[in-house]
């Protein structure tokens, strides 16, 4: 979700890292508590950076709520969290986890059934719905006003399933994004005339952006999910352990208050 530029020099040097290992030895296969692992001592996640405050680079570190959501899991293992960032497309298709490139898919991802068909869910860890950003003096305030204008996209993702369904029926054009930077800094700029995403990023994209708004939420009622390739039960019964574990203890609201600083809406 990262600029295209960006993302690409970023890629390389997982690439680099790829050949240079070719010339020795293979990573080899482990496991941690009997959960299998596609690599020993690691914990592999496979991401799509940037998608604040999930998970986005900071100070040359990856960080995120997501992030530390899955540092508990790899805590409880024994092994440390390496993440991998690629295209949202290959990890949504299960094509990452598939080949082994990554235990687990932890990317801000909503549980839908057509990626049920890919891979296997964690229990929900967050609930999202759709929102609109746009320009605080835009007075874009639905799709309505947004008739014969334009609205940017994430491809591949349920804002533009949401876009697809509800706004190119009423003449808007739907602008396609590959990731989310790109989309948020063409909303800003005024390139396209609102964005379409998941109310968490735009809130917080808002909240650092004192000239834009999150004016609409359209209640889709979506429940965030970790992805696990189908078969690795495991892996995904010791994710709901823990998340269930942060639950009950408290450590989850302290660490949705540290990214979203709200403690999450009482049940």
């Amino acid at each position: 979700m990262a600029r295209r530029t960006g993302l690409k020099a970023f890629a390389l040097i997982p690439a680099l890292a790829i050949v240079v290992a070719g010339c020795g030895s293979a990573p080899q296969p482990g496991e941690a508590k009997g959960v299998p692992l596609v690599e020993a001592g690691k914990l592999k996640t496979c991401t799509h950076l940037p998608y604040e405050p999930f998970q986005f680079t900071k100070d040359g570190q990856i960080v995120g709520f997501d992030v530390d959501l899955v540092n508990l899991v790899a805590k409880d293992l024994g092994v440390k969290q390496d993440i991998i960032d690629g295209p949202f497309e290959t990890i949504e298709s299960g094509e990452d986890l598939n080949a082994k490139k990554c235990d687990l898919a932890a990317a801000g991802m909503t549980i839908k059934d057509s990626r049920k068909q890919n891979f296997d869910f964690s229990a929900p860890y967050f609930k999202a719905t759709q929102a609109l950003l746009v320009k605080k003096a835009s007075g874009v305030n639905s799709l309505e006003k947004l008739k014969g204008k334009k609205l940017g996209a994430q491809s591949a993702t349920t804002g533009l399933d949401y876009a697809n369904k509800h706004a190119k029926p009423l003449g808007i054009d739907v602008v396609v994004y590959e990731d989310l930077g790109l989309l948020l800094e063409n909303v800003k700029s005024g390139q396209v005339d609102a964005g379409i995403n998941d109310n968490g990023v735009l809130l917080d994209y808002a909240k650092k952006n004192s000239d834009l708004d999150v004016t609409k939420e359209f209640d889709t009622n979506e429940d965030y999910g970790i992805g696990v390739r189908k078969g690795n039960d495991k892996l995904r019964a010791k994710i709901d352990e823990i998340i269930a574990k942060a639950k009950s203890s408290g450590e989850y609201d302290t660490l949705y208050e540290k990214w979203f600083g709200k403690k999450p809406a009482a049940k």
